[in-house]
């Protein structure tokens, strides 16, 4: 992903904040029917969810021993860029809690 987590979660509420505030009396903004720009929003969301996902199960991996060769084989990416990439992440939910990742919010 060329962006970062939190450049992608910032775009998806500056996104959803804009539509939010679009008014469709107001000749002057051209709104049909924003339902596509929405989309874009919660298609946003997702990503920064999945990268969670992707973060934890990492994490999880990691304590269960498992090599960076062995999560840069699953990755697709090198095991030096997915070491530079995933070593540091530190993830906001228990990596015991990995089999709960991505149930909670809906786009």
């Amino acid at each position: 992903m060329p962006r970062s987590r939190e450049q992608v979660e910032r775009a998806a509420v500056e996104a959803e904040a804009w539509l939010d505030g679009l008014d469709p009396d107001d000749d002057s903004v051209r709104v049909d029917d924003p339902a596509d720009l929405r989309q874009i929003a919660r298609a946003l969301h997702a990503v920064v969810d999945a990268e969670q996902m992707l973060t934890l199960a990492i994490s999880a991996a990691r304590a269960n021993g498992r090599s960076w060769n062995e999560i840069a084989r699953i990755v697709g990416m090198s095991r030096q860029a997915t070491q530079k990439r995933y070593d540091r992440a530190r993830p906001t939910t228990p990596p015991d809690l990995i089999a709960d990742a991505g149930a909670g919010r809906s786009p």
